[in-house]
């Protein structure tokens, strides 16, 4: 293949369906980590409770975020990938703009009217991720899809640190999710100009079967590709769902006085903003998905060791310790491509959407180990077993999955 000069490279890495789907990315952020960020302030001014009644909301949009990434996935193998990013962003800024007039709701079973909206919420941001990736990578030439994908992710991260310096400027939680919306609506309009995938075009007509969720349960090697897919991910929620959205947990036990789980969210993504940008160099300059991953993970383990026993005792050494771990799971975009990478076309959104959501979709089940454990075992220690399930996991799947750098994606299952 001819190499291609500064001049092209710098044209495909900034093309139309890398900044739409970097922009969308951004939205889709801003508004899947509002309520982490507003989770304390939101429920008190609404008379819920911040931990009972803040897990329960937090659970339903992740288990929203599950069941979308499957519709999604399927709709976009079976109808193209610009249908979900039309329709996801849709149903996202709606529910959000909705949960910005709470505070105006029927005060019965608030709680289950916020938990409802976020999981609408929750289904609609499931489909952004995996069809922005999922379109990118299947329009860029092979040797700069490291690099495109992770320029969406990297500048879409910072949806996550707008949004709460937008909830310290606005002057109100309702506000900052009406402002996530009506920024999701603006973005429907800028999706106009953006073209379908030519590599699902060629087989958009064709007889092959398209979307077929379960066909990555009916065939062994198939499945364990999938199962290695979402493994690889899961310490990036953890990371997020347990150690930043859960701050507050942390710090009796540190002997910190207070730790807003808003900024420990937003420092978090702030590292994990330039870890994204990174890691489509890093696996560019090594000519691997998977060791540039297995790098950033053991980067990310040394820094959850320390930041759990080094004697984090100040609210500052916690959210630095969030930069570090920011920075070391921002893997993020090259795992997603590397899912839609093991796959073939005509599953090949099914998979890139899915499997981030089945990451996000598992944090109810990491919260879950990390209550049981603290019935025995204080915060940290109980919070330190997660992880070592989670990078066990990781490790493992990292080092024994196909490697894809480079690799031809046009091919059907």
């Amino acid at each position: 293949m001819q190499e291609l000069s500064l001049s092209s490279k710098l044209k495909h890495i900034f093309s139309i369906p890398v900044i739409i789907s970097a922009l969308g990315y951004f939205v889709d952020i801003y508004d899947l980590l509002l309520f982490g960020i507003v989770r304390i302030p939101s429920l008190k001014d609404l008379g819920l409770n911040p931990d009972v009644d803040g897990t329960f909301i937090l659970n339903c949009q992740m288990v929203g975020l599950l069941i979308g990434g499957i519709l999604w996935g399927v709709f976009g193998d079976k109808k193209g990938r610009l249908s979900v990013l039309f329709g996801s962003i849709l149903v996202y800024s709606l529910a959000n703009i909705a949960c910005g007039f709470l505070p105006y709701f029927p005060k019965e079973n608030l709680v289950y009217q916020y938990a409802l909206l976020r999981f609408i919420a929750g289904i609609g941001l499931a489909g952004e991720l995996g069809a922005g990736i999922t379109l990118v990578s299947e329009s860029l030439p092979k040797n700069l899809r490291a690099i495109g994908t992770s320029v969406v992710a990297g500048f879409g991260l910072m949806g996550a640190v707008v949004a709460q310096l937008t909830v310290e400027l606005s002057g109100g939680w309702n506000i900052s999710y009406i402002i996530g919306g009506g920024l999701g609506i603006l973005l429907l309009f800028l999706r106009i100009s953006v073209s379908e995938s030519g590599i699902y075009k060629k087989i958009e007509h064709k007889t092959v079967s398209k979307g077929n969720f379960l066909s990555f349960f009916t065939n062994k090697d198939r499945f364990v590709r999938y199962l290695k897919c979402i493994a690889v991910g899961l310490p990036t929620w953890y990371c997020i769902g347990i150690l930043a959205v859960l701050a507050n947990q942390f710090a009796p036990e540190m002997g910190i006085h207070d730790l807003n789980p808003g900024k420990a969210i937003m420092w978090a993504y702030v590292g994990i903003s330039i870890g994204d940008l990174m890691s489509g160099f890093i696996s560019h300059a090594l000519k691997s998905r998977k060791m540039a991953i297995f790098y950033m993970l053991a980067f990310t383990l040394v820094g959850v060791a320390i930041m759990l026993f080094g004697n984090t005792n100040t609210e500052t050494k916690y959210y630095v310790f969030c930069v570090w771990l920011g920075l070391g799971t921002g893997y993020w975009a090259m795992f997603v491509t590397l899912a839609a990478e093991q796959f073939g076309t005509n599953i090949r959104n099914t998979a890139t959407t899915t499997v981030p959501n089945m990451v996000r979709g598992l944090v109810p089940v990491m919260i879950l180990a990390f209550d049981l454990f603290k019935n025995n075992f204080s915060v940290i220690i109980s919070a330190a077993l997660v992880g070592i399930i989670v990078f066990g996991l990781a490790f493992y799947s990292a080092l024994t999955i196909s490697e894809t750098h480079n690799k031809d994606l046009e091919f059907v299952e």
